[in-house]
């Protein structure tokens, strides 16, 4: 009698990818506001003395959220912001404050979510957003 319904040798064997990390989003948002940030700082010199060490805060913090997650960081200039800068600098300057209380908002989300390895630096970034919130009025 022949042996039927045995699958020992038709077992898919490749391993599947694993799910991006949950903190992926945080690197991209963190390069979006970066980006920017420059753009507004191009947009009207007379906020680049203002605006650009912020735009470097997101750069760092997009480094940083990419090592602890193992990915390669694409560089600054690869970035490009979401809109285009406001035309006047006033708009400008409440565009970054709402994008910061949005992103904000995430990294709030994605703190109370994080194990508590990753709680710290995403705590960080949570008050440096609201900061940033500040330094633009």
């Amino acid at each position: 009698m022949p042996l039927t319904g045995c699958d020992l040798f038709d077992r898919d064997d490749q391993p599947t990818p694993p799910p991006p990390d949950p903190l992926r989003p945080m690197v991209d948002e963190s390069l979006a506001l970066a980006a920017a940030y420059r753009a507004s700082a191009i947009a009207h010199p007379e906020l680049a003395d203002r605006l650009n060490p912020i735009a470097e805060t997101h750069t760092t913090h997009a480094t940083e959220l990419a090592r602890v997650i193992g990915v390669t960081v694409p560089s600054a200039a690869s970035a490009a912001p979401t809109s285009a800068p406001a035309a006047d600098p006033n708009g400008a300057r409440a565009a970054l404050r709402a994008l910061e209380k949005t992103a904000q908002q995430s990294a709030t989300a994605a703190c109370a979510a994080a194990p508590a390895e990753r709680a710290a630096l995403l705590g960080s970034i949570v008050a440096a957003r609201a900061t940033h919130q500040e330094a633009l009025k």
